[in-house]
């Protein structure tokens, strides 16, 4: 058990401290095996390699789990546990094989009490109770001792700084054990003028592209894993995504763009962009909101008279897309039912399917009499980015190979390929020009807490600095259409804003529609940007800051947005504060709402 705690410590708080592991953890250990000692006998044995395998499994989920997101591991986790097996691949791609050694023990106990005599009679000779009374001690010592590690930490904000100092195991109970006390804000009391005041909105005197879109078909591309920093990259002199790339020359093109997910990555930047509305604060909104009569982006075009619809590869089933949908209000879906299983990488089609395919369905639309809204969902440059050789378009330089950043920018290159064949079909089709497209990455592709140490190197050699969390969250987001001015816009913005600019582009009113997010092209002077999940509970982004809270505000850190120095940083606690009233206020506002009718 010490070796484990190490390993899990180690891998996580990148924490050797010899004492800290020590202390944390072991006393929970002396706590189980004390109640096995008071109260067993003669299954003692089979009690202790029952408990060992419980807390070693706990111990690499935990590794496992913080390697794949980058957060602690807790039994909400369980709710998931079937999204985690779709993924495994990904999972698993993460391990490095001394996480394996956790198990040693345990396949060299098992082999000897099951097929070794000497073995089996040492068990039995050892299988009587021990003294209540040394048990008793050992487990009120033990007990005190964890105790003492819990109550101090239990306001801590940040969940990792909460685990380090309770301990895995102790943080493990007590988030089992912990009432959630969660008191709703009244939704009658939610209006947009205190959303703005805790955003410090003032609306613009005149409106900048208002209605410039109006009547024209919405279409919103949404690329797996693709962070900003691929754009303009080259690599020895290849170009990694020259259809982005000109795309963003011929758009308003944002490069201070940041993701709002948590667990349900792609599902929830469906969710986010769809609703301006945040994530819960624990789990995917597809499975804690996609109940609700939530107010959309399909809603609002409907009520325009558009058409909607949502094209995706992989099974309507997966994080729950099949109700999210039907909450959100698209027209239909088109899934791996529609799309099949040719060219299949990774969950579904590939991305030159999904888009031959959808392109055809987009010229259906079009042909139509009325406006369609699609939104299409890229997916094959999907973690852990091994695609096929077939898909290969750049060679990459040997120091790139057989890296996890050399996988990630190949895979990148190719469904910049494949986006920049469905442009094409689009204009052959009449469509490009009659509609207005947002293209934005869905979520971070490169995690820190995933790469060793060639791969720091690598993104070291990109960056000309260290690659860090700030980095690892910014996305693109480009605007294109008719009469609107291809620029660099440089103010911050986040997926939560999407909706409200379409709707100003579109000429659309959100007088009726309460939303978190604010039009990026009249609201340029300033954003607050809460974020949960991958980030600590009470981090915000703000004009120049990535801020994460240790144990509270007090003790945050300040880390300085691409492009800004340390000298730069600030963050207030009003700014905290106010963020964390917004999350609130999102989360108390949708767990009100009445939940949709069944079809």
């Amino acid at each position: 058990m010490v070796l484990k705690s190490y390993l899990a410590w180690a891998v996580i708080f990148d924490d050797v401290m010899p004492w800290r592991p020590l202390l944390a953890e072991i006393p929970f250990v002396w706590l189980i095996f004390s109640l096995i000692e008071a109260f067993a006998s003669k299954r003692k044995m089979m009690a202790y390699m029952t408990v060992n395998l419980l807390l070693t499994a706990i111990f690499f989920a935990a590794i496992m789990y913080y390697k794949y997101y980058g957060v602690m591991v807790n039994y909400h986790a369980l709710e998931q546990v079937n999204q985690v097996t779709a993924v495994s691949n990904s999972v698993f791609s993460l391990m490095d094989p001394y996480f394996l050694l956790i198990f040693t023990d345990i396949v060299i106990l098992f082999f000897l009490f099951w097929r070794n005599d000497k073995v089996k009679a040492w068990k039995q000779k050892h299988a009587r109770k021990t003294k209540r009374s040394l048990a008793s001690i050992v487990f009120v010592f033990s007990l005190m001792v964890c105790i003492f590690q819990i109550v101090p930490n239990r306001s801590a904000m940040n969940e990792i700084v909460q685990a380090q100092g309770m301990g895995i195991l102790n943080y493990e109970i007590y988030t089992i054990l912990k009432q959630e006390e969660t008191v709703l804000v009244d939704a009658k009391s939610i209006t947009q003028d205190r959303i703005n005041e805790l955003k410090q909105i003032t609306p613009a005197a005149a409106s900048e592209y208002h209605g410039i879109a109006e009547g024209k078909n919405v279409i919103i591309i949404q690329m797996e894993s693709f962070q900003e920093f691929l754009m303009n990259l080259k690599i020895d002199g290849q170009e990694v995504t020259p259809t982005m790339n000109k795309i963003a020359a011929d758009s308003l093109y944002f490069p201070n763009f940041y993701q709002n997910v948590g667990q349900g990555n792609t599902s929830d930047a469906e969710f986010v962009v769809n609703t301006s509305f945040y994530i819960p604060p624990r789990g995917a909104a597809t499975q804690h909101y996609a109940d609700k009569q939530l107010p959309s982006l399909p809603k609002m075009l409907k009520e325009e008279g558009y058409q909607s619809a949502t094209f995706h590869t992989n099974v309507v089933e997966f994080w729950n897309r099949g109700e999210l949908y039907k909450a959100l209000g698209f027209d239909q879906y088109f899934d791996k039912t529609f799309f099949g299983e040719e060219d299949q990488v990774f969950f579904g089609a590939s991305d030159e399917t999904l888009y031959n395919k959808t392109a055809v369905e987009l010229k259906k639309l079009n042909d139509s009499d009325k406006p369609f809204y699609a939104q299409v969902i890229s997916m094959t440059a999907h973690h852990p980015f091994t695609i096929p050789e077939n898909k290969y378009k750049m060679t990459l330089p040997e120091r790139y190979e057989g890296t996890f950043v050399g996988d990630y920018i190949r895979s990148q290159n190719y469904a910049d390929y494949a986006l920049g064949q469905f442009i094409d079909q689009l204009k052959a089709d009449g469509i490009w020009d009659n509609s207005l497209v947002i293209l934005y990455g869905d979520h971070l592709g490169l995690p820190i807490y995933s790469l060793d140490n060639d791969d720091h190197e690598l993104m070291k050699e990109i960056y000309g600095r260290e690659y860090v969390t700030s980095d690892m969250i910014n996305i693109p987001l480009m605007i294109h259409g008719e009469g609107i001015e291809p620029g660099t816009e440089e103010q911050i913005g986040g997926q939560i804003d999407i909706l409200p600019t379409i709707a100003n582009l579109t000429g659309f009113s959100l007088d009726q529609q309460l939303h978190f997010g604010q039009d990026l092209l009249n609201q340029k002077d300033s954003n607050l940007l809460p974020e949960r999940y991958y980030l600590p509970s009470g981090s915000f982004i703000n004009n120049t800051t990535l801020f994460m809270p240790g144990n509270s505000y007090e003790d945050g850190t300040l880390h300085p947005l691409p492009g800004r120095t340390q000298d730069e940083t600030s963050a207030s606690y009003q700014e905290f504060d106010r963020a964390l009233q917004l999350l609130h206020l999102s989360d108390s506002y949708i767990r009100q709402l009445p939940e949709h009718s069944p079809e």
